[in-house]
């Protein structure tokens, strides 16, 4: 009797795991179709698109066409012509300028960020050390990261320097500055104790602000110039449009 329960026992468990895999099989089935019939609509669209680019290639060809005998008749419509390209020129060189500006300031900023990294972590070896986890290992340790910001203020002047550079090709003047001393190095490493502790914990504070300070105002300007940026590209959009249109109906 207990080896027929057994059996019938897993002869029901059999019989689910049938019905289970029954009922998988017909979901699989079911999205493969689906699969199928959008990888088919896939397909078809971008035939479509395929046929819509070859048409705007060939619309811009004929554009150019019909401007280039335009601006050869010397007709008032090839005046137009000349003027609205001169323009779109002028917005191109605008708008390369601000690109440079904008790389720029994103690669200070970036240093910008690193020297506040370094910082952070130095003033946490600080604290450790003024609340008695001090010692060789923890000096070493904190003047490591604060050697490494020192070395990247260096960088960040730099690249301050190309970002105003950058800023006074477009019109934008930026006052720009961060200084960052040599942190009471010697009074710390050479008098320990908790007065000179607070004393570089309070300069890693002040150079942190100073840091910080010198990150928004690159901030700022970024977003100044990613605004400009949009402008310049909805001004050269509209200037085409214009275009466009005038080589339409001349």
């Amino acid at each position: 009797n207990y080896f027929f329960q057994v059996v019938g026992k897993l002869d029901e468990k059999l019989d689910q795991e049938r019905r289970e895999a029954y009922a998988a099989k017909v979901k699989l089935d079911a999205a493969e179709r689906e699969l199928a019939g959008i990888e088919s609509d896939i397909a078809e669209i971008q035939n479509q698109l395929n046929e819509i680019r070859v048409a705007e290639t060939e619309y811009k060809e004929e554009l150019e066409k019909k401007r280039a005998v335009l601006k050869a008749s010397g007709t008032a419509a090839a005046d137009q012509i000349i003027e609205i390209e001169q323009k779109i020129a002028a917005l191109e060189v605008q708008k390369k300028e601000i690109k440079e500006a904008i790389s720029a300031g994103y690669s200070a900023r970036s240093t910008a960020d690193r020297i506040l990294s370094e910082l952070e972590s130095a003033d946490g070896w600080n604290t450790w050390d003024m609340f008695g986890g001090g010692g060789i290992i923890t000096h070493m340790a904190k003047h490591s990261h604060l050697d490494e910001a020192q070395d990247l203020v260096s960088d960040l002047q730099s690249k301050l320097r190309r970002f105003k550079t950058e800023l006074a090709d477009i019109q934008i003047t930026a006052n720009m500055q961060v200084n960052i001393d040599g942190f009471l190095r010697f009074a710390d490493y050479f008098f320990d104790g908790l007065f000179a502790d607070w004393a570089v914990g309070d300069k890693i504070s002040q150079s942190m602000n100073s840091v910080s300070s010198t990150k928004s105002q690159i901030s700022r300007t970024l977003d100044k110039l990613n605004s400009m940026e949009q402008a310049a590209d909805r001004c050269i959009e509209s200037l085409k449009q214009q275009l466009d249109e005038l080589i339409v109906k001349a």
